[in-house]
């Protein structure tokens, strides 16, 4: 349901999906195996930068390797995930679950935070999402999240929106 929304609010703002370039900064966890998937499906371009460890689920990568029409990266380099991208998406280091993780997982994602000068690497105008909550100051800047704030938010209501239709395709007649 998240990355519903976040596809319906990127198609409502670049107006289009197929061919924009979706750059994923942050864990290969959940947010991102659906992203992956997600973006392909719709036709985009899709980069993920996970530092050493922490990559998407080998199915989601086996997938992206047989999406023929589409391009898919994995890096270790933030800057380069987010070069020419459309779209910047990332998501907290440490999820529900894992916080006795969170000083471990902190040294391993140094360098991964989404802020101004990694931003200057996409195009104009490119959009940056965020699932929510946010951690500030570390997987996105304080000013970056403020700069996008509008969009971020429009993601959030948009879950309500994708959810809606979710649950009217499975109980309907």
């Amino acid at each position: 349901c998240q990355v519903l929304a976040d596809l319906m609010t990127i198609r409502e703002k670049m107006t289009r999906l197929e061919g924009l370039k979706l750059a994923f900064v942050g864990d290969g966890n959940n947010m991102a195996n659906s992203l992956i998937v997600g973006g392909l499906k719709c036709g985009m371009d899709v980069s993920a930068a996970c530092p050493e460890g922490y990559d998407p689920d080998p199915r989601v990568l086996d997938f992206a390797r047989g999406v023929a029409e589409s391009r898919f990266e994995l890096v270790r380099s933030p800057a380069d995930a987010v070069r020419d991208a459309d779209v910047v998406i990332t998501d907290v280091w440490a999820s529900m679950g894992q916080e006795e993780e969170r000083t471990v997982r902190a040294k391993a994602f140094e360098g991964y935070c989404v802020d101004e000068a990694l931003m200057e690497l996409a195009h104009p105008g490119c959009m940056v999402q965020h699932c929510l909550p946010a951690h500030k100051g570390e997987e996105i800047s304080a000013g970056v999240f403020e700069a996008h704030a509008d969009e971020i938010f429009e993601e959030s209501e948009n879950r309500l929106h994708a959810q809606k239709a979710v649950l009217y395709l499975l109980m309907k007649d």
